[in-house]
């Protein structure tokens, strides 16, 4: 297959749990991990009202002034880093992203543990007092977003002939949910050169990322057999890839898979990737799969992430503050 693979989870979201169903749809995942490290997910359960209402309040919040979308900056989000940024103010491997986005998460009260130890990245959201009704939809969202994610993990695990429950027991009884909201302004330059990308070419940190794209497209994939791959919206499906650390932790027999976006067109686009990754304490080892240590030169990075050791948060910490190296400095959360 040329293109991306379409897999029904219904078997896996479902209440009544078919195990043949679940078997078979975890050689999808098998398949589609080893070939793209990208899949779409249909009749996931997430239902197109909420998904409609979501799309609506966020063309809403970004059409407003800068002035006004920026009473929620990042800088006012303290370590939890939520809140919007403007375009250029991300970066990707260094270079400006032509974007603006607001960064959420679980939302956590200030007597949380984790909020009074000062663990970054954790925290209570920034949401525009002009718009009440934003701030319920995202926190609905991000709600029904985790539950989707914990039953692909479960697909996932089976897929690496695991327990159903392996990383459910292991590494996601506190995981690491970090929601974003990106708008990619029309492209009004005609010179299509790398600096016109949205965002360039990288890969997800975390386990599992799920995408609610809008009508508009502009992902393009790296597969390794075909290269280039474009990944166009398709109506009631989320698109899904794995990251650094389900890479790291298989060893490369599963590879986080380069991805970039770029908005050619003359309309705004509107890009809602939901990131499910380990408990921040959790120690990330490697699997016992039939896996060996691929040549980093192969990376886009030309980063060796199967050295890494530690927990889940030392490294995203190291990622996220070269993604906001001011922002990192300021709340003195780089991670050396």
């Amino acid at each position: 297959m040329d293109s991306v693979p379409i897999i029904d989870v219904t078997s896996l979201v479902c209440n009544e749990k078919d195990l043949v169903q679940q078997e078979e749809t975890a050689k999808q995942i098998h398949n589609a991990c080893q070939e793209w490290g990208f899949f779409y997910i249909k009749s996931h359960g997430i239902s197109q009202q909420l998904q409609e209402k979501l799309q609506k309040q966020s063309k809403i919040f970004f059409a407003q002034p800068v002035d006004e979308k920026m009473k929620i900056s990042m800088t006012n989000g303290g370590r939890a880093w939520r809140g919007y940024f403007p375009v250029g103010d991300e970066l990707t491997s260094g270079k400006p992203d032509q974007k603006e986005g607001i960064y959420l998460g679980t939302e956590l009260s200030s007597a949380h543990p984790k909020v009074e130890s000062g663990i970054p990245l954790h925290g209570k959201n920034l949401f525009p007092e002009n718009m009440p009704e934003f701030k319920n939809t995202i926190l609905q969202y991000i709600n029904e977003m985790e539950k989707l994610a914990h039953s692909l993990m479960m697909g996932v695990s089976l897929s690496l002939g695991l327990e159903a429950d392996f990383f459910e027991k292991n590494y996601l009884k506190e995981p690491t949910c970090l929601f974003r909201i990106f708008n990619y302004p029309a492209n009004k330059n005609t010179n299509r050169s790398e600096e016109t990308w949205g965002v360039g070419e990288h890969t997800d940190y975390g386990l599992l990322t799920i995408l609610l794209q809008d009508n508009t497209g502009g992902l393009e994939v790296k597969s390794k057999s075909y290269g280039w791959v474009k990944a166009p919206p398709i109506p009631d499906t989320f698109v899904c890839n794995i990251g650094d650390m389900l890479d790291r932790m298989t060893g490369g027999f599963y590879r986080s898979t380069p991805h970039r976006v770029k908005n050619i067109t003359n309309s705004d686009r509107l890009s809602f990737p939901f990131f499910f990754d380990p408990s921040w304490d959790s120690n990330i080892k490697v699997l016992p799969l039939p896996s060996s240590e691929p040549d980093t030169n192969e990376r886009w990075d030309r980063l060796n992430v199967y050295k890494f050791n530690g927990t889940y948060g030392d490294y995203i910490m190291k990622k996220v503050s070269k993604v906001f190296p001011d922002l990192a400095v300021k709340q003195a959360v780089v991670v050396q």
